[in-house]
């Protein structure tokens, strides 16, 4: 079993899928499209990856504003969200991804990566963050269920 993590973008879609155990997330690709509302390739590709890895559940960075409210790219989000949930037959979750492209690109900044190649990669990244922040919460939340059941 793995979950696959999506950064959701205007033209591109980062793709990263966990390990076996859930523990960690590992970058695979970035898909990219001509037009933002031409996602049937888009959706056709991540139906490939989920299959390749094994994907039980997709979760997908639900991009909300500082001040919690849902704008509009977030609810282009929860669009493409129905979609991936109707093309994939998987759960699919929303997670909220704010700063994850800031740490994504401060990351990589970090590394010495020249800014061509960041904005090649860097949506990639982004989906690592939104999945290795949605696995160490399930993580956190078996913790605590182990916890109470002793």
């Amino acid at each position: 079993m793995r979950i696959m993590g999506l950064d959701f973008g205007s033209r591109t879609v980062g793709v990263a899928v966990s390990d076996p155990l859930l523990l960690t997330a590992q970058g695979v690709e970035v898909i990219t499209r001509k037009e933002e509302n031409k996602l049937r390739r888009t959706l056709a590709r991540i139906e490939e990856l989920a299959k390749a890895y094994e994907v039980s559940e997709i979760v997908i960075g639900y991009p909300k504003h500082m001040n919690n409210d849902v704008g509009e790219r977030a609810k282009l989000s929860e669009e493409f969200a129905a979609m991936v949930e109707r093309r994939t037959s998987l759960p699919t979750v929303l997670w909220d991804e704010r700063l994850t492209t800031v740490s994504a690109h401060r990351s990589l900044i970090e590394g010495g990566m020249r800014r061509e190649k960041r904005a090649e990669i860097v949506d990639e990244v982004a989906a690592v963050f939104i999945l290795q922040n949605y696995l160490d919460y399930l993580s956190h939340r078996k913790e605590r269920e182990d916890e109470g059941n002793s």
